[in-house]
């Protein structure tokens, strides 16, 4: 009674196992998450807030995770080739990102590398475009989908989990430039 007891429940494991690494097989090699915004400000006004990443501090999302993290800078003051690494608690990481291109006032491009808590290398595009008197300002990430990720999106939304951060950060822009 034990044995087929057992055999059932490690046929069902073997089942779940399988059916989830079919799953995560379909997913795609690449990654896309993207959102918009419409900010009542000229783009003159909301580009430095991320073309400086001293600035981030007053608007994105992650600076919030770990209050305490700690943060560098090095590299350019800003523009191409400024660079902002953090360490952090395990909600945040540990991480650095580099300014690769900078078109004022209109695009800005990153690299985001991520060492902890897993490691990816994603690219990071801001693209400011005129919308009337103000500016719609899209915040976009992309980059490879390797087969761990492909499995934790069988159990998770990664484009609602990150684009929900975008939102966040978008709207705090949003309101920091329509002052």
């Amino acid at each position: 009674m034990k044995k087929k007891i057992f055999l059932s429940v490690a046929a069902v494991g073997a089942l779940l196992a399988g059916s989830v690494r079919v799953a995560a097989a379909r997913k795609p090699d690449v990654f896309q998450v993207q959102r918009t915004v419409r900010i009542e400000a000229s783009a003159e006004k909301v580009f430095p807030l991320i073309n400086d990443m001293h600035e981030w501090t007053k608007w994105s999302p992650f600076e919030k995770v770990d209050p305490s993290m700690q943060r560098t800078y090095s590299g350019a003051e800003s523009g191409k080739g400024a660079i902002y690494a953090w360490n952090g608690n395990n909600d945040i990481g540990e991480g650095r990102c580099e300014i690769l291109e900078t078109e004022e006032p209109s695009h800005i491009r990153l690299t985001l590398d991520f060492i902890r808590p897993f490691e990816a290398h994603n690219i990071v595009d801001f693209t400011l475009k005129p919308a009337g008197e103000g500016t719609e300002v899209t915040w976009a990430m992309h980059g490879p989908n390797p087969y761990f990720s492909k499995v934790m999106q069988v159990f998770c939304d990664m484009d609602k989990m990150c684009g929900s951060q975008f939102e966040e950060g978008l709207d705090a822009l949003k309101k920091l430039t329509e002052k």
